[in-house]
């Protein structure tokens, strides 16, 4: 038997039909999708919306990208893919919206690699499989001027996770740009490829 006290953390990840509750219209009025992507997302970009869900931050990013940019959404539930897939149809948004079932370790986009503007994790770094290789992909996905933006929940993000999050990205070449000079009221970053040399 082993000794608990060295067993690997368990593994959390939210069960698929949570996504019913986050996608409620309270949570639109008490956490407006807007307000978690920021202000630099905007028309013609490219983005990447790791961890989905039915598209609470999905649809907001189709608007904001406008008819010449594309959001890229992937989740490991298919059901959920196909959920957003029905949201994106019913709004008017699936040209700009390709949504996709991804591995818990391969977001599967490959293909885009140094093609993409922005990548935003709302609430999913925390429930990450592999965060060294997600930030890998990342890396590779993002432009030279491309950002990765991570907003993590305070009721399941310690402060001490989250700085460990950001040591992290900065070991795999994702630096905290444009960080806030008053303390935070959530837990956000916004990270750019470390520059060469």
């Amino acid at each position: 038997m082993s000794d608990p006290s060295t067993a690997a953390p368990k593994h959390h990840r939210c069960p698929w039909w949570i996504q019913y509750l986050l996608a409620s219209p309270i949570r639109r009025f008490l956490e407006p999708a807007d307000r978690l992507i920021g202000p630099d997302v905007g028309p013609g970009m490219t983005v990447v919306e790791p961890g989905c869900g039915f598209g609470h931050v999905s649809l907001a990013l189709a608007r904001r990208v406008g008819p010449s940019g594309r959001v890229l959404a992937v989740d490991v539930e298919p059901r959920v893919v196909e959920r957003l897939n029905l949201r994106a149809r019913k709004a008017g948004l699936e040209g700009r919206i390709r949504a996709s079932a991804c591995g818990p370790r391969d977001l599967g986009l490959a293909e885009h690699a140094g093609q993409v503007d922005r990548v935003v994790a709302i609430h999913v770094v925390h429930e990450l499989e592999d965060l060294p290789g997600f930030l890998d992909q990342v890396r590779a996905l993002l432009r030279p001027e491309g950002r990765l933006r991570i907003v993590e929940p305070r009721h399941h993000v310690s402060a001490s996770a989250f700085a460990e999050t950001l040591r992290t990205c900065a070991a795999h070449g994702l630096v905290e740009v444009d960080a806030p000079a008053s303390p935070r009221r959530r837990l956000e970053a916004n990270l750019a490829p470390a520059r060469e040399g």
